[in-house]
């Protein structure tokens, strides 16, 4: 099994509460640790909370090479199972790569789902070199990381400083999945972008926001953060924001 030994504060986080639910799924190269404080501000509402550590991550970034979309997305999968044995509505939220996962979630599991939470999720890059991809990744490891793209000062994101190439073009696949489904979300949907944003770029939003096809849908514009938002200057505004949302459409939820 990749991964022999879990970064000190990577470790995945779980509280249980309420019958209501809500599975969270942090990012490509990140941990539970991007997402801990927001998982905590929902647990301490009386939430029951998931917040799993995908597959390798949290260890040594070689591990990720060794690791697929589809072993991230099962890992989310068995949270929601997980939720969905306990909760009487369960919702997903994800920042980054745990935003595309969300959509996946959304898109073949919406029955299980009582809405969704996307913080700067990816689906795809304007990055030239990503046409390259392909090729790289059979010659190269890995290129220099994106982890900590935060605007507070003195906050940061427990990461890999690597991009594992393999693992990269891996998420190039998942984010065709997700572009070509995206008319099937049909969910309450918050999406939830930064103005600024170092690694996923504006056009990601648009995306998103034009291809779903949720007639519930909101959509919140953070001025003051970089990409890992949850950690930054606005992190305040997403769980508020996020809990309400849960609270809404389960006061709204038909009974039964």
């Amino acid at each position: 099994m990749p991964g022999t030994g879990i970064m000190p504060g990577a470790e995945p986080f779980s509280a249980d509460g309420e019958p209501v639910g809500v599975l969270l799924v942090h990012g490509f190269t990140g941990t539970p640790q991007s997402l801990r404080p927001w998982a905590e501000y929902l647990a301490a509402a009386g939430l029951t909370v998931r917040l799993p550590r995908l597959p390798g991550h949290g260890t040594k970034w070689s591990d990720l090479n060794r690791t697929t979309w589809e072993d991230w997305y099962g890992e989310a999968e068995r949270g929601l199972d997980e939720l969905h044995e306990r909760c009487a509505a369960v919702f997903a939220m994800g920042l980054s790569m745990g935003g595309t996962v969300v959509l996946r979630l959304a898109e073949r599991r919406g029955a299980d789902l009582a809405g969704v939470v996307v913080v700067n999720p990816s689906v795809l890059t304007l990055r030239k070199d990503a046409k390259l991809l392909p090729l790289f990744r059979l010659l190269v490891p890995s290129f220099p990381g994106i982890a900590s793209d935060i605007k507070k000062p003195g906050s940061v994101e427990l990461a890999y400083d690597r991009t594992p190439l393999r693992g990269a073009y891996s998420l190039s696949r998942l984010w065709r999945l997700v572009r070509a489904d995206l008319a099937s979300v049909t969910l309450p949907l918050l999406l939830i972008t930064s103005r600024d944003d170092h690694v996923v770029e504006p056009k990601n939003g648009e995306v998103v926001w034009a291809g779903i096809s949720s007639s519930d849908r909101r959509r919140l514009v953070l001025d003051n953060s970089y990409h890992v938002a949850t950690l930054d200057n606005d992190a305040e505004t997403i769980f508020t924001e996020s809990l309400a949302f849960v609270r809404d459409q389960v006061a709204t939820r038909p009974a039964g």
